[in-house]
């Protein structure tokens, strides 16, 4: 991808929490698009949408404005607001708990700080076409790990129960 802002999309699925998960981002520039999506067999949504934000962040030159988009305000907030206090307490929360995920936090920290990144949130599930196209990769990446595709097995033909039979006789 060459000159001009480049715009994220980025989305997380799992299949069960913990369970399959899957990550998904698209990327657009002076109109071409990049599709990049993955997965674990055993993770947690939240993990997802952070390790969609990361992917996003280390494909992208750092020469490049970025606008990244997302729906999970975990990831928008955490970033953008609650990381500078973890770090001053030393990866603690408020609560004094260790943070959860610290290592993708610190991973999407260093991201960050080689870029010039907005982020931005999108509502999701709301017909918003980068975030629709975003949540179906990660949805496939949760499939390839192992999730289902949401698609119910279709139901299997069974014999009607058999009414008991006289053969002869009177009752």
């Amino acid at each position: 991808m060459t000159a001009g802002i480049v715009t994220a999309f980025t989305d997380g699925a799992c299949h069960g929490n913990p369970g399959p998960g899957g990550w998904g981002v698209v990327l657009r520039q002076d109109g071409d698009e990049q599709r990049l999506h993955g997965g674990e067999t055993r993770t947690t949504n939240n993990r997802m949408e952070l390790t969609a934000a990361i992917m996003a962040l280390e494909t992208i030159a750092a020469d490049r404005p970025i606008v990244l988009w997302s729906d999970s305000r975990y990831v928008l907030d955490g970033i953008t607001g609650w990381i500078s206090g973890w770090k001053r307490r030393g990866w603690v929360t408020a609560a004094g708990q260790p943070v959860k995920n610290e290592d993708l936090w610190r991973r999407l920290d260093a991201a960050t700080a080689q870029l010039r990144v907005e982020f931005r949130w999108v509502k999701g599930h709301a017909g918003h076409e980068g975030n629709e196209l975003a949540d179906a990769l990660a949805t496939r990446g949760a499939i390839e790990f192992g999730g289902s595709s949401g698609v119910a097995p279709r139901p299997q033909r069974r014999s009607r129960p058999q009414r008991a039979r006289s053969y002869g006789g009177r009752r």
